[in-house]
């Protein structure tokens, strides 16, 4: 069966221990993880796993972060997401290598991150040059038995199709119903469709869309924004989908109370969801 969690990251944790006491207080059992803390020393890997684990926590996946990410506006992410911009791809590959390193440590045998925005266009050789770095992450991360998925959003579901055909067939997707309507690439529910047989995990996250264009639209408390929700568990379940979903929260002051409403709009429409 699938298991529901919630992303590390959306709790806002200061420790091990903080991170642990609020997943409880949204009542789940499971997470993902953010990688990168505990890659850069800020977390210890010891006590954070022992810590997770004494409290019957699951590690569902792990969250890798793109150095240089700037999202201040459609603009900046557009230039600096993912591992598009040249400058930071050494530092990014350096990450990727300790971060497969930790998740094979750590048990993992999923990671998801951002690729940044990815040309529609198979002929513009920013494209290929995307391609071929995914690729190399992909690879580094099947060295330590985990594969990565690249998070929906950033552009139509039809152009990361095409980029999929082109990468290892290990490589997935983490569907974020929100992002589509975030940045104004889609329909989520035909989106969920066409990519389900490349979906490993989903993040559960609601959005309302932009009001002028080359803005953003609003994060918002799943149920309070333009997903239809019944209909994206209907094609969860027609598709036969079996993958884990996961609440993500980036916004707000009540991020827990946020979590436990997203928590039992799933398990309304999904009752056998543990």
């Amino acid at each position: 069966m699938p298991r529901l969690g919630v992303c590390s990251w959306s709790l806002q944790p200061s420790s091990a221990g903080d991170l642990t006491a609020r997943i409880l207080e949204c009542g789940v059992a499971a997470v993902q993880l953010a990688l990168d803390p505990i890659r850069t020393g800020a977390w210890d890997q010891e006590t954070t796993f022992r810590t997770l684990r004494d409290n019957d926590i699951t590690l569902l996946s792990g969250m890798m972060a793109t150095k240089g990410e700037d999202y201040s506006t459609l603009k900046t992410i557009r230039v600096t997401g993912g591992v598009r911009p040249d400058e930071t791809w050494p530092d990014n590959l350096a990450a990727a290598k300790a971060n497969a390193e930790l998740a094979e440590r750590l048990g993992l045998s999923l990671v998801t991150l951002h690729a940044g925005f990815l040309p529609h266009d198979p002929a513009d050789p920013e494209r290929g040059r995307m391609i071929e770095r995914l690729t190399k992450i992909a690879e580094i991360f099947e060295s330590h038995h985990a594969r990565v998925a690249l998070e929906t959003g950033q552009e139509s579901a039809d152009t990361l199709l095409h980029v999929l055909a082109e990468l290892p067939d290990s490589v997935g997707v983490n569907f974020d119903p929100a992002n589509m309507i975030l940045y104004g690439m889609g329909d989520p529910i035909e989106a969920l469709r066409k990519l389900a047989p490349s979906v490993a995990q989903i993040h559960l996250k609601d959005a309302t869309p932009a009001v002028t264009p080359e803005s953003w639209g609003a994060e918002v408390a799943a149920g309070r924004g333009a997903v239809d929700w019944k209909a994206f568990f209907q094609t969860y379940t027609s598709q036969a989908l079996s993958c884990n979903l996961v609440i993500e929260r980036e916004a707000g002051d009540s991020r827990i109370t946020d979590v436990r409403l997203a928590a039992a709009l799933a398990r309304a429409d999904l009752p056998g969801l543990r």
